[in-house]
């Protein structure tokens, strides 16, 4: 595709920043809908995030997604975040307004729900309890979904019980902690399950977690996407129950940035995900 002068141009912030899957996905949409257009890959350093966003508005950028390590910084340098980035405390859209000011929003929330929604159209996060291991940066923005999507009960669960505790005392509204030591009892009942840790991914150990006490209809969600079918995902699909994997989550966390970049809604299906697998893979 031939880009003109008047290209509309985003990209991705991250230090490093070289691993991401961004660019290949945002390029796939802007070929599928010829748009006159480009998703850069932005190299920076932790101490140069607020220069560098401060930036986008003088270098033409229509915005940029924002990931590790930047995320809670750009939302203490945007001119105004959505409530959902406020509640989770971090940014990882920021879309430059027409008047050159910056807006903040988090995706990650609407990209976990869609995922589940997509992969199973009938699935409501009012059927029953969720349980949620890990209390880093991907388990706010599970938690705020979950709860926001009228999940009765959450019962979070992370190793250091302290930052558990603090999580949940952040978020508030149906989220309530379990030991690290009672995590296989916390399963009964449970309608969903989602590990938002690393654990499982390519190079790490797997989940320490017995799921003797899950019920065999719930829906297991492993945000993990590298590799696609995690050690957790493979033993919950052995007992029979649902699984989803995390690849979804990254596609279409991306939608709501590219409408706003680009100007047109892009669609999450077989060819897209397949062709950010191929780079994953390759």
């Amino acid at each position: 595709m031939t880009i003109s002068g008047k290209a509309r141009i985003a990209g991705v912030m991250g230090w490093p920043v070289a691993h991401s899957l961004s660019p290949r996905l945002h390029g796939f949409w802007l070929d599928r809908y010829g748009i006159d257009g480009a998703y850069v890959p932005l190299a920076v350093p932790p101490e140069g995030i607020e220069q560098a966003l401060r930036a986008l508005p003088a270098l033409g950028f229509r915005g940029c997604n924002v990931t590790i390590p930047h995320k809670e910084k750009a939302l203490l340098s945007v001119d105004q975040a959505s409530e959902v980035a406020e509640r989770i405390g971090a940014v990882n859209t920021v879309i430059v307004r027409d008047d050159g000011t910056l807006f903040g929003d988090n995706t990650d929330g609407f990209g976990f729900l869609a995922n589940l929604r997509e992969t199973l159209p009938d699935w409501s996060a009012k059927t029953g309890p969720a349980v949620v291991i890990g209390a880093g940066g991907a388990a706010r923005a599970v938690l705020a979904a979950l709860d926001d999507a009228g999940a009765p009960e959450i019962r979070l669960i992370n190793r250091t019980r302290e930052r558990a505790d603090a999580l949940a005392a952040d978020l508030g509204g149906a989220i309530s902690v379990t030991d690290w030591a009672a995590r296989t009892d916390a399963l009964d009942g449970a309608a969903l399950l989602v590990n938002t840790t690393n654990l499982g991914m390519t190079g790490q150990p797997p989940l320490d977690l017995d799921l003797a006490a899950l019920p065999e209809d719930a829906v297991v969600n492993d945000i993990v996407y590298n590799p696609l079918e995690t050690p957790l995902l493979r033993t919950a699909a052995q007992r029979g129950n649902t699984t989803v994997d995390g690849l979804g989550m990254l596609l279409h966390q991306a939608r709501p940035g590219f409408a706003a970049w680009f100007g047109t809604e892009p669609v999450v299906d077989g060819d897209c995900r397949a062709h950010v697998l191929a780079g994953l893979t390759g």
